[in-house]
């Protein structure tokens, strides 16, 4: 699998809270803010990768997921099926307009493969 980019998405028990740790307390920069604005996820610089806070956790680990971006999400859920690997959720185009297909290591870990597609904000406001 060729990855492009990735990211861990944090799912917190209080998004205000650990988003002010993030910014305020670590000291990490904005890549971008997205969703609706009196609750907005954010995602912040991480060395080579990001660091995504969004929605809200169901407790310790339930809420980590790891986002890879692919070029094809199709043909990655394919090949995957064929070695075994669960698949949480097949692939599908999200409202905000990514691709998107949900998978599992063997632990159980969500893995979320993504497709960024022509035309996307992603690719045409990198910031």
């Amino acid at each position: 699998m060729e990855v492009l980019s990735s990211r861990i998405l944090l799912r917190p028990n209080d998004l205000d809270r650990s988003r002010r740790f993030y910014a305020e307390t670590l000291g990490l920069a904005v890549y971008r803010e997205f969703g609706p604005p009196d609750h907005p996820g954010v995602v912040f610089f991480l060395g080579q990768g990001f660091l995504e806070l969004s929605g809200s956790g169901g407790g310790t680990g339930a809420g980590v997921s790891l986002w890879l971006q692919v070029r094809d999400v199709a043909a990655e859920e394919e090949r995957l099926r064929r070695a075994g690997v669960t698949v949480l959720r097949e692939a599908r185009t999200e409202p905000w307009g990514l691709i998107e297909t949900w998978i599992a290591d063997p632990d159980g870990h969500r893995i979320v493969l993504v497709q960024v597609p022509p035309g996307h904000p992603l690719r045409r406001d990198p910031r």
